[in-house]
């Protein structure tokens, strides 16, 4: 089968190279083979690419950590069925594993693409804002990045949840799209200090749960307007910027700092990561979510595709096709 493969780290559009004689992977115990009909792109896929992921799958492996694929043999063999293919094979190959405990049906109103974009970003934007956050209705959500794939489901989920979702992202192209998302209001914090802007916008009380998948910046003004009893959900590090958290401004402001790594979950608590994908699926059967793709590109481009996540330059998420 055609898979890309990476055999030395670096950024993905030097890393990964199309192989056109990778052995098709023989499922196991307990797992299904499944030919890939979308891989949706992750940041993570770029981080692994370059080796600065949590993971570090053995040299040479097929990155793509998320897709919407057809079972191809078994009990479940045509079923439609979107999860995390088994590493060291990744997504980004005609055919991929997946544990078949952890591989959920793909909602029918959802075309491959979607699909395959529901997964990561919706669960993770879903466990930072009900298990982690506790976002209640009324209340204010802050989203950082928010035209980016996670961000644009914290967007639509946190609007389910009848929170007012104030968007923040970088530049006017990415403002339209979040705008388009359904956000309350959007900040450009390319052109105002978004820290004022939620103060303004809140009364000076400021954002009840603040959810961060950048750092840096993002996260250290976000302490500066959090409200009181407010909740920081820390997803991720995309400005590559680990920041130390001040925690006696923590105790003095009275907010919380929370951490969410979702993988745990399919581990630690799988009936959860599954009582949230049925909740996720009724949500876009009634239309109240949908990822938004923007781009979909042959599996001949992924690393081009990786290497447009990796460099900021997407927004929405990027799919690559299977054919």
């Amino acid at each position: 089968m055609r898979a890309w493969q990476v055999t030395e780290l670096g950024e993905p559009r030097a890393a990964m190279r199309l192989v056109g004689d990778v052995p098709r992977p023989v499922p196991g115990p307990g797992q299904l083979l499944v030919r890939v009909r979308a891989a949706a792109v992750n940041f993570p896929d770029a981080l692994m690419v370059r080796g600065q992921y949590q993971v570090r799958p053995p040299l040479p492996f097929t990155p793509g950590v998320e897709l919407c694929g057809e079972v191809v043999a078994g009990e479940r063999a045509g079923e439609r069925v979107i999860g995390n293919p088994v590493l060291p094979g990744g997504a980004f190959a005609e055919y991929a594993l997946l544990e078949a405990a952890a591989a959920f049906p793909a909602p029918g109103p959802l075309d491959d693409a979607e699909a395959a974009a529901l997964h990561i970003g919706y669960q993770t934007a879903w466990f930072a804002l009900h298990r982690r956050a506790g976002l209640r209705p009324g209340e204010t959500l802050l989203v950082h990045a928010a035209a980016g794939g996670v961000g644009s489901a914290a967007v639509q989920l946190g609007r389910a949840a009848g929170a007012r979702v104030i968007a923040v992202v970088g530049g006017p192209g990415k403002a339209a799209v979040a705008r388009e998302l359904g956000a309350d209001l959007v900040v450009d914090r390319t052109a105002v200090d978004f820290t004022a802007a939620v103060k303004e916008a809140t009364g000076g009380r400021g954002a009840d749960v603040v959810f961060d998948p950048v750092g840096g910046a993002a996260f250290t003004g976000s302490t500066r307007c959090v409200a009181f009893e407010g909740r920081i959900v820390v997803v991720g590090f995309a400005s590559g910027d680990i920041p130390a958290a001040a925690l006696n401004h923590a105790l003095v402001k009275n907010y919380s700092i929370l951490g969410l790594h979702w993988g745990l979950y399919n581990s630690r608590d799988p009936q959860a990561v599954l009582a949230a994908h049925e909740e996720l699926t009724e949500l876009a059967g009634a239309g109240v979510v949908r990822p938004l793709v923007s781009a979909r590109l042959p599996l001949a481009r992924a690393a081009d595709a990786v290497q447009r996540v990796a460099d900021g330059r997407s927004t929405g998420r990027v799919v690559v096709l299977g054919e």
